[in-house]
């Protein structure tokens, strides 16, 4: 039997036999950075990578002290690794606010002067995200911006920067997560630009948008908003001529994959916006990133990662555009099991990093780093396709 026939038979087997164990779908693929009830905290979640111009690879994510819940006590915490991924350091913390929440990291690097910035959102611990939406928290959805210029080692004090970049009528509010992008081409080249979303509090909907830096991080602006609500959790990337994709979470379950937008004003306004059909997702939050060839951004692949299933959080697969995300013609399947949210960056040797939430039983038992070559996806054409998405167990929480 192929190696395909055997992975749909399994599938099929979960799905229709409850009892089957979790485990015979198999470990994720990679090293398990964070896991859930270690160093102090009960879960970890909402990853995000970077790597500095030294080449130190930072592994962000929340620190959840007592559960799973988006709401109450969680702290930022990061692992440095300055090997390409081979070791990390000790696990250290962020920004630690009593038990407040700290959380949507997304970082940004801005190359020319080897500044990591990391975007973040912060509410009261005992305001729930409910609360929030409908307006009777009691404090609101806040924005805040570290920096660190050693390479992750030490970081700036937390700087409010909420009247800067959100509206007097949004409720809720968060950055990324994931990361953010230096644009590198065009007249808005050394930007640096950051996806959020919001809700509107005259319609509570769901938008996604983007702020911006034009001063090497000291001040952050608004920029453009998506045309079209029921959309949120984005990451932007930069496409040839400096054209900006907005890639985000897709709430119209009309189609049960992305929606992208585009802008060609470097994020000042959004346009086009409309579904990815090959990208097909569970509701769930999904990286994008730009992988320079021989060095050179002009000419570029842009790789996807999220779980690749249309019923729930399973699958997670990392995919190659060679034709600026019109198709995406190679992927690797890195878990077939259960899976969330991930980030996605390209190390010091070139190697394609995923850093992703996953686990036997659940998505959220440990956030675990990979490392992919190129090549590998296009090898991966052959063996994993997208048939049998449509098969896929139900797992989301």
């Amino acid at each position: 039997m192929r190696k395909h026939s055997k992975l749909v038979l399994v599938i099929g087997l979960l799905y229709f036999c409850p009892t089957l164990h979790a485990d015979e779908l198999g470990k994720p693929d990679g090293v398990a950075l964070f896991a859930s009830e270690q160093d102090g905290y009960a879960t970890y979640r909402i990853p995000s990578l970077t790597v500095t111009p030294q080449g130190t690879v930072l592994a962000i994510c929340e620190g959840r002290k007592n559960g799973r819940s988006d709401a109450g006590d969680i702290d930022l915490v990061i692992k440095r690794s300055t090997d390409n991924g081979q070791s990390w350091g000790a696990q250290q913390v962020i920004w630690d606010d009593a038990g407040n929440t700290c959380g949507n990291p997304c970082t940004v690097v801005d190359s020319d002067t080897g500044t990591v910035w990391l975007l973040c959102t912060w509410n009261l611990g005992d305001d729930t995200e409910s609360e929030i939406i409908a307006g009777k928290s009691k404090d609101s959805r806040r924005v805040f911006v570290m920096s660190s210029s050693n390479d992750g080692a030490t970081w700036s004090t937390p700087r409010e920067i909420t009247s800067d970049v959100k509206d007097p009528n949004w409720t809720w509010y968060a950055t990324g997560p994931g990361s953010g992008i230096r644009i590198e081409q065009g007249k808005h080249r050394g930007r640096l630009v950051i996806p959020c979303d919001h809700i509107e509090a005259d319609t509570r909907g769901y938008y996604s948008h983007v702020i911006f830096s034009d001063d090497h991080g000291a001040t952050w602006t608004l920029g453009g908003v998506t045309p079209k609500r029921n959309v949120n959790e984005c990451e932007v990337v930069e496409l040839q001529g400096g054209r900006l994709m907005l890639n985000m979470r897709n709430y119209d379950r009309s189609k049960t994959t992305r929606q992208v937008a585009f802008s060609d004003d470097g994020g000042m306004t959004w346009a086009d916006q409309k579904f990815a059909p090959a990208l097909i997702e569970p509701i769930c939050q999904a990286a994008i990133e730009r992988y320079p060839v021989d060095g050179k951004d002009a000419h570029s692949v842009l790789i996807f990662s999220n779980p690749a299933s249309k019923k729930g959080r399973v699958r997670m697969t990392l995919r190659a555009s060679f034709d600026e995300g019109k198709t995406w013609a190679a992927e690797r399947l890195l878990h077939e099991g259960p899976s969330a949210y991930s980030d996605l960056a390209v190390l010091a040797n070139g190697r394609i990093a995923c850093f992703y939430e996953a686990g036997v039983r659940s998505p959220y038992e440990t956030i675990v780093f990979s490392q992919t070559e190129l090549s590998q996806l296009k090898e991966a054409q052959s063996e994993v396709g997208t048939k049998s998405s449509d098969s896929d167990a139900k797992r989301s929480e």
